[in-house]
């Protein structure tokens, strides 16, 4: 009978212990799961105030445009010349979200050779006959086309989707913009206004890791802390440039500055690169 008894208990101390085990477990993965919910950032508040700062971009880029076709019109080819990068600062600033319209940045920011020679409209082909041409007359086709698209722009945008993925790596694209157009010169190859894209390209990627920073100081303040002093080391070179509200003919900038000015958006953005994984944004 004793030894009968001695059985029940083990069997009855296995039996707790294996509940016991279970219930752990249980509680482990109920753990998991509210860390993964909790590790889901909501970036909603962010987002719609990035629309709202696109938006206000996207109104002065169309004012200003219509400044720079008005005194081509009136031929003022100084002043025509002088609005030129300002009004196309407002477009740069908000590329990831302009560029997500795939049938009007074409049409609005294509350089010679992105589309068909009798396709190409916009910016740059104004640009092209400015300063090659050297000439206001005859654009009339070309600055109407620019207008009715800027406007169309700025009717898309108060309703474009920005989700978090395009939000959160838009600082980094920004950023590759300027890598892979504005260091090498390529994207103002008439007018050399290459510093002031460059600038609006670093100011626009600025503002969004701005609206992130409160959350972005939460989970890695070092990391916020790093990426904002290489933004301003970067804008402190930068403003070397400026004279004004004017940038300085980039082929003014000898070997080691563009090479300084490279290495200064390598180095921003690498730490840039990991704010989505940061987040839990990916």
């Amino acid at each position: 009978m004793k030894k009968q008894t001695t059985m029940i208990a083990i069997s009855l101390a296995t039996s707790l212990m294996m509940a016991g085990c279970a219930q752990k477990s249980e509680e482990a993965s109920n753990v998991k799961k509210e860390s993964k919910v909790e590790a889901k950032i909501n970036l909603d508040s962010e987002i719609n105030n990035y629309r709202d700062f696109v938006v206000s971009q996207t109104e002065e880029f169309v004012s200003n445009t219509q400044k720079f076709v008005d005194a081509i019109n009136a031929g003022n080819m100084a002043e025509a010349k002088r609005l030129y990068p300002i009004s196309r600062s407002y477009y740069e600033r908000i590329e990831p979200v302009a560029e997500s319209f795939g049938d009007l940045d074409p049409k609005i920011d294509a350089r010679e050779g992105d589309v068909p020679a009798n396709e190409w409209t916009g910016f740059h082909k104004i640009e092209q006959v400015i300063w090659v041409q050297n000439t206001t007359k005859g654009l009339e086709k070309y600055t109407d086309q620019l207008m009715k698209d800027a406007n169309y722009l700025r009717a898309k945008v108060e309703t474009a989707e920005i989700d978090p993925v395009l939000f959160v790596t838009g600082p980094v694209e920004l950023l590759n913009e300027v890598s892979s157009s504005k260091v090498t010169g390529e994207e103002e190859r008439y007018s050399h206004t290459d510093l002031a894209d460059f600038a609006a390209n670093v100011e626009g990627s600025d503002k969004i890791v701005q609206l992130l920073s409160e959350k972005l100081k939460a989970k890695d303040a070092d990391l916020a802390s790093t990426i904002e002093t290489r933004f301003n080391d970067l804008m402190t070179t930068l403003n070397t440039y400026k004279k004004g509200d004017q940038y300085v003919d980039y082929k003014q900038l000898k070997e080691d500055e563009v090479k300084k000015l490279a290495q200064q958006v390598d180095a921003l953005a690498e730490p840039i690169s990991q704010v989505g994984s940061t987040l839990g944004v990916k």
